[in-house]
């Protein structure tokens, strides 16, 4: 909702907040401050967080700052696409364990410009990780940029996309940006109501990343979803339908999803 509708007639917080509870969404997701706080405590809406982490000083600043303001789950973006994945692991791991002493929940999220952008900087990390701590690594799943940095097309979406189940399976966070294999934001609908190729695509992907969660550990028997659609950052091209009606029916589609998730994994009705 940064920048939305426009940068130059962008909604109050106030407005965002109340549009948020209104299409029906459990929380809001963002570098959590008093004003968010206050307007989501107001409205019965859960706090997910964020930031980019650059260096462990700066970072335990900002984990104490959310914690204060009643968050657990904080998603990070870590260091830098050219940091090394031994750098990179090490503050991993430095990091979280920072994180627990405080009681937050921290994951490393996938995603360009930074260490993990890649599949095989990502793994990489994660293996070092593991090495270093015998436990699976928290991670934020964003499978977009792992999708366009290999051109991946849809009928091998699940087969090259959820080659890390033990990291899905452990995970309690999943940022869904839908993509393609060109473009690390498609759009959900046609601006007319009918759902876009591309979207159904991704959205058959969607259904067995969450079969393979539900067949997991189920960490705290929670999964938090963010349906993720950008204004800014360049990822909405301008011939796009708008993106907050988008993300409304993004979220229906994905409540479709898992339900059916559900069906297949366990009979839940």
């Amino acid at each position: 909702m940064v920048g939305y509708p426009t940068p130059r007639r962008e909604w109050s917080l106030d407005r965002k907040l109340a549009a948020i509870k209104e299409a029906g969404f459990d929380g809001v997701a963002a570098y959590i401050t008093p004003e968010i706080k206050a307007g989501a405590d107001h409205r019965g809406l859960r706090l997910l967080s964020g930031f980019d982490c650059g260096d462990l000083k700066t970072a335990r600043r900002r984990l104490e700052e959310q914690r204060a303001l009643g968050v657990h789950f904080i998603n990070i973006q870590l260091l830098n696409h050219d940091t090394p994945p031994n750098p990179a692991a090490a503050m991993a791991v430095r990091l979280i364990k920072l994180s627990r002493r405080l009681g937050l929940g921290v994951h490393i999220e996938t995603h360009r410009d930074t260490s993990t952008e890649t599949p095989e900087k990502f793994t990489e990390i994660a293996r070092l990780y593991r090495r270093a701590t015998g436990e699976t690594m928290p991670v934020t799943w964003d499978h977009s940029h792992f999708a366009v940095s290999k051109h991946v097309m849809p009928k091998d979406y699940a087969a090259r996309l959820l080659l890390w189940p033990r990291e899905i399976q452990h995970s309690q966070l999943f940022h869904l940006r839908p993509f393609n294999s060109q473009h690390c934001q498609v759009p959900v609908t046609n601006g007319r109501g009918r759902l876009t190729p591309e979207f159904a695509d991704y959205l058959a992907f969607i259904e067995e990343l969450f079969v393979l969660w539900l067949r997991g550990p189920r960490p705290g028997g929670e999964l938090w979803v963010c349906p993720e659609m950008g204004m800014s950052h360049g990822y909405n091209v301008s011939t796009n339908p708008p993106v907050w009606p988008d993300v409304i029916r993004c979220r229906q589609e994905f409540r479709g999803a898992w339900a059916r998730a559900r069906r297949r994994t366990d009979g839940t009705k």
